[in-house]
């Protein structure tokens, strides 16, 4: 296999939660140029259809399925319509995701839990759900934030939470699985890349952040996705249990 090849995804199958919008969209049609099938999986069903069709037009097959992760059942469903379409389930890209910004004394129980529910079990339930029929060489990628390191000048503990649980949910299913089933885990932790959150920032909140970023600018999708790319292809058959930062220097301020 030649160096380049170790990036390639051909034959490999690829599942992309919260692939509706934003970034989402970005890793399923980058994972798709890389040479994946892709399944797709969010809970707005217009918008996610046309995911499927950006993807199928890059040549690939995609598989759009309605769910939400919250749901184990729903988590189950979609690697089930997967295997059935597919045969395999390759990749998994935890990527579904709820932010919020709520002082800690006026946020309520009910809004706390929705986004641990999302962030954090939505993601145990998919990995769970895929590391039953993952064969060895498979990849899951988890996707944190800064937030889970440091703190970014807004309320969101319900988020921050969140994300750091990512951290120790990567690692640990990085041990129970890399040696055991042959399934790498990893996480990402990106800095501040436009998306349907960031476009909810209150007015001046990025400008003002985007000074702690030694690159010195909000990252491109593109750049987030080339590393989603890294972590799913056997370019990375070493790597496992890490947080790979994708921030512009932001976690060395």
């Amino acid at each position: 296999m030649s160096l380049l090849d170790r990036f390639r995804l051909d034959d490999k199958v690829a599942i992309v939660t919260g692939a509706s919008s934003g970034l989402g969209v970005a890793f399923a049609e980058g994972l798709a140029e890389c040479g994946a099938d892709v399944v797709v999986c969010a809970r707005r069903a217009e918008r996610l259809e046309q995911t499927r069709e950006r993807v199928e037009s890059l040549g690939r097959r995609c598989l759009a399925v309605p769910a939400d992760v919250t749901s184990p059942e729903d988590c189950t469903r979609v690697v089930e319509q997967a295997m059935e379409s597919f045969g395999h389930v390759d990749v998994l890209v935890n990527n579904a995701g709820l932010g919020t910004a709520v002082p800690a004394t006026r946020e309520t129980p009910e809004e706390f839990r929705r986004v641990i529910d999302i962030n954090l079990n939505g993601s145990y339930w998919m990995a769970q759900a895929c590391g039953r029929v993952m064969q060895p060489g498979s990849s899951i990628v988890n996707i944190g934030s800064v937030l889970g390191s440091t703190t970014a000048g807004l309320p969101q503990a319900a988020y921050a939470a969140s994300k750091a649980a990512i951290i120790g949910l990567t690692r640990d299913l990085a041990q129970q699985w890399t040696g055991r089933k042959g399934i790498r885990v990893n996480a990402l932790a990106p800095g501040f890349f436009p998306s349907e959150m960031t476009d909810e920032y209150p007015e001046g909140y990025l400008d003002r952040m985007i000074v702690r970023v030694p690159a010195g600018r909000p990252g491109d999708p593109a750049e987030l996705t080339c590393a989603v790319v890294f972590l799913a292809a056997d370019a990375s058959s070493f790597v496992t249990g890490v947080l790979l930062p994708v921030d512009g220097g932001l976690l060395t301020t």
